[in-house]
C-alpha cells in the first residue's frame, strides 16, 4: 500500500509517496528516493534540530 501526503492544498507542492520499500519526494523529473532507514533518520535529524 502506498501512502501519499501533500505539501500544500492547492496541488503545486511535490507529494510524498511512502510504500513498504521506500519514499519517494517530488514530481517526475525531480525526484528523490530515499530508503526507510534514509528516511527515518531525516525524520529523526528533524525532530532533534540537527537541519
Amino acid at each position: 500500500m502506498t501512502r501519499i501526503i501533500n505539501l500544500c492544498n492547492d496541488g503545486c507542492c511535490p507529494v510524498i509517496e511512502i510504500d513498504e520499500h521506500e519514499v519517494r519526494i517530488g514530481e517526475e523529473g525531480n525526484l528523490c528516493t530515499l530508503s526507510r532507514d534514509e528516511w527515518n533518520t531525516l525524520v529523526s535529524k528533524i525532530k532533534n534540530d540537527e537541519v
